[in-house]
């Protein structure tokens, strides 16, 4: 084993000792770390931020695209807004010793299903220096300790961000290797920490394709799938089409830079020729390049023509692809063959639609008359997210602090014996 191998090992097992201490912690510890926490990471605004304005100037250095580039910078209010996520995971029940179900045995014996943490949990990210703080605090409340390995584009953030919540973690009674940075920067620390069986419990990557496709291939730890975001929106036939122009606009144009931002645009055939210009205006009034079939191009010539690399692409900008279709079966269709499971959108007016949609369509999560960006585990009411899982085992969309957890099954007798 290599030094570095060596001291992401070193760092695993200090988080392994801290796991064991928070575990069975109090939520009146936990919730007065996590404001500590939020506290802090106020108080040192202005370390964290000169930290990062190294980041975003490294990243442009190196020609690293705008969408990423949003996602990597912090501003006054993204760093309120960190600190004001720590407080609502403060302020949310603790998932420990949940009882999930239970039961009495015919012969008396007393059956529970617990929840309890899973222990030490690692998450592999990019860019985004926001899931460092919220991934502390839901493991935090979860009741475990948590190993960040953030992309090297954030390293002098994430090593700022997490050198304050280590100490106020520390100031506030808990261990500081309940957070950890992971050492080193290249592939090779990420390999050490993928083969950590039985030290780490579980790995969470968020980011790209590449990264998502090389932890779920190469870890021996176990490993809860976050996916990319080819999210769609399908107009049908019985659609308010006020409505449905205001809902794609929202999904294409609020935030293109994440996960849950509209990539594709599906409309039913009925109501294309009345639709297709208004909404294509409106999309190009906003700077969205449009990617179409034969027939949207029809209605603007002007919009590039759509290939199979625009039905399956996660933009993270502002490109839509667009296209006409015969029925709801036929764009649902299109979104089991290109979507990556994670959310989907139906607008319609139409009950038997909206149901026919939701059994269907085979994604994570599921809209009906509202945007794709509703799925976010803050407005979803959980705090924060630790990731959008589109994976269907354990855990299913936005992970808040339930799927943080594992379970015991604890049995109560009397002297119960097995005859």
């Amino acid at each position: 084993m290599n030094s570095l191998a060596e001291d992401v090992r070193a760092t695993a097992v200090r988080a392994r000792q801290a796991a064991a201490v928070l575990a069975p912690l109090s939520r009146a510890d936990k919730d007065r770390a996590l404001h500590a926490m939020a506290d802090a990471v106020l108080a040192h605004g202005e370390t964290i931020l000169e930290a990062n304005v190294g980041d975003v100037v490294g990243a442009r250095g190196t020609g690293t695209s705008e969408a990423i580039v949003d996602r990597l910078a912090l501003t006054a209010d993204r760093l309120t807004a960190m600190a004001d996520g720590l407080r609502q995971v403060a302020s949310l029940d603790d998932p420990v010793g949940e009882v999930v179900r239970g039961r009495v045995l015919p012969n008396g014996l007393e059956l529970r299903q617990v929840r309890v943490p899973l222990g030490v949990v690692g998450i592999i990210y990019e860019a985004r220096p926001n899931v460092t703080v919220d991934a502390a605090g839901l493991c935090l409340k979860s009741g475990n300790a948590v190993l960040l390995r953030g992309s090297a584009s954030a390293l002098r953030t994430n090593t700022a961000l997490i050198a304050v919540l280590r100490e106020a973690a520390s100031a506030a009674g808990l261990p500081a290797d309940a957070v950890a940075l992971v050492p080193g920067v290249d592939h090779e620390s990420v390999k050490a920490l993928m083969r950590l069986r039985g030290i780490v419990d579980v790995l969470i990557p968020r980011g790209g394709a590449g990264l998502i496709r090389t932890v779920v291939e190469e870890s021996t730890v176990p490993v809860i799938e976050t996916g990319v975001g080819n999210c769609h929106v399908y107009v049908d036939v019985d659609a308010d089409l006020d409505q449905a122009l205001a809902i794609v606009l929202n999904a294409k144009t609020q935030r293109v830079s994440v996960c849950n931002s509209a990539e594709t645009l599906l409309v039913h055939a009925g109501v294309a020729e009345i639709f297709l210009p208004r909404v294509l205006a409106a999309l190009g009034d906003a700077g969205v390049t449009v990617h179409g079939d034969d027939m949207v191009r029809s209605h603007d010539p002007s919009a590039r023509p759509a290939t199979d690399e625009d039905w399956a692409a996660e933009y993270l900008s502002l490109d839509m692809a667009v296209r006409v279709v015969d029925s709801l079966d036929d764009a649902v269709a299109h979104i089991r063959r290109w979507g990556s499971g994670h959310t989907e959108a139906i607008v319609t007016r139409s009950l038997a639609a909206s149901r026919r949609f939701i059994a269907t369509c085979d994604s994570a999560a599921i809209m009906v008359n509202a945007s794709t960006r509703f799925t976010d585990g803050e407005r979803f009411g959980f705090g924060a997210e630790i990731g959008i899982s589109t994976q269907k085992l354990h855990a299913r969309g936005p992970m808040g602090l339930a799927e943080l957890t594992s379970a015991t099954w604890v049995g109560v007798g009397d002297g119960h014996l097995v005859v």
